[in-house]
């Protein structure tokens, strides 16, 4: 893709949902921690500061921004099973890429931190009825969003920044 911003395309949500369809998202949320540690293997020194294209992040704010995201994704879905509708906000995602945390912690805790919490995540996912994966938060810049949909994109969200660093290391033989 000549787009190096999405290698793996843009996020498509499916159409409708089904429990197969759902459990496909589920396992790939649970083999994103997995699959990021497979994709920074190896990865030493100033590669850890290279940007995955120009004008990019780098892989270690990649690293970084996974947990930081899935934490949100977290807690969207645990505000949308125990409220009604309830208020979910966005976060400025470059400004918390270029806060002292993700400078100067090593990205081995990120990668824990993932795994962690995709732990607790997934654990979360599977326990999920179909009813419960229909209820909706209410983000200030979507609107009115299903768990459905967040389990989908946050399936997308991985792959995507999992192939930002393997198609950077592809391009650069590294």
């Amino acid at each position: 893709m000549d787009d190096l911003r999405y290698p793996i395309g843009k996020f498509e949500a499916p159409e409708s949902y089904t429990d197969e369809i759902r459990q496909k998202f589920i396992r790939e949320i649970d083999e994103a921690p997995a699959r990021l540690r497979e994709a920074v293997s190896g990865i030493e020194g100033d590669r850890w500061d290279r940007p995955y294209r120009p004008e990019g992040w780098t892989v270690r704010q990649v690293v970084h921004h996974l947990p930081d995201s899935h934490l949100n994704a977290y807690i969207r879905f645990k505000l949308g099973l125990t409220e009604d509708m309830p208020a979910v906000k966005p976060y400025d995602e470059a400004r918390w890429a270029e806060l002292a945390d993700v400078k100067t912690v090593p990205p081995a805790v990120s990668l824990d931190l993932l795994e962690s919490m995709h732990g607790r995540l997934t654990a979360l996912l599977r326990s999920m009825s179909e009813a419960d994966f229909q209820r909706k938060v209410l983000h200030s810049e979507r609107g009115e969003t299903s768990l459905d949909w967040l389990l989908a994109l946050y399936a997308w969200h991985g792959r995507h920044h999992v192939a930002h660093i393997t198609s950077l290391r592809e391009r650069e033989g590294w």
